[in-house]
Formats: structure tokens, C-alpha cells, sequence
């Protein structure tokens, strides 16, 4: 049994991504993993409305200016690029494709899917 919850989207790439997947798969006869949905209007790990969509120059501008979520105010500008670009959240599709065999639940809040359990 693999259990992971909200790590997959830390990984910084969907190459990256689809290797976990692949572990995931190949290892665990079962498994639980759970990860935000790209398309909620808060951005969970800088809480922050439609953060995920904005263009790369303003999420580093923003993170380097203000307190944004679990990180705080980044004033190093390198030290705010390597967190924003470690972080890419998945969508039902990607998920579906990286796990094809799996079954998806969708949380909700307020009506919205805020996050994903992928399961096995």
C-alpha cells in the first residue's frame, strides 16, 4: 500500500510527475494519493486567488513582496523562483493519463473540486 498525500504536485515537472506515477504504479499493489486540483480558484500553497494561472514574472514578484500562504514574504528572487517552479498542480485528465488503471474522487468545497484521491 503506497500512501501520498498532496507530494505529487512538488515535483516541479509532469515529467517528473509521470516517474512518481510510475513508481506508484509499479510498487504498490494499492494506493491513496491525494493532490489539489489545478482548476480551484485558490491556489493552495499561497492562498491566493487564480495564483496557478498568473504569468511566472508576477507569481515571482508577488511571493517576493508579500506574505502568500505556508512560505511567507521570499525576498531572495532565486530562493521564490525554485519554490514557484518546484510547484505544478494536475488536473482530472493529467491524472487519469498518469494513473489509467485508477479510480479518481473528486473533494469538494462548495461545490467546487478543491482536490483529487486517486486510489487503487
Amino acid at each position: 500500500m503506497i500512501f501520498s498525500n498532496s507530494v505529487i504536485e512538488h515535483l516541479g515537472s509532469y515529467s517528473d510527475q509521470s516517474l512518481m506515477a510510475n513508481e506508484v504504479r509499479r510498487l504498490g499493489e494499492r494506493y491513496f494519493l491525494q493532490t489539489p486540483n489545478r482548476y480551484f480558484p485558490i491556489e493552495p500553497h499561497f492562498l491566493f486567488p487564480f495564483f496557478q494561472f498568473f504569468p511566472y514574472k508576477l507569481k515571482i514578484w508577488l511571493v517576493t513582496r508579500f506574505n502568500l500562504g505556508w512560505f511567507g514574504k521570499i525576498p531572495d528572487e532565486n530562493k521564490a523562483r525554485e519554490i514557484i517552479s518546484s510547484i505544478r498542480l494536475l488536473n482530472k485528465k493529467e491524472l487519469k493519463i498518469l494513473f489509467p488503471e485508477s479510480k479518481i474522487k473528486e473533494e469538494k468545497f462548495l461545490g467546487l473540486t478543491k482536490s483529487f484521491i486517486v486510489y487503487r
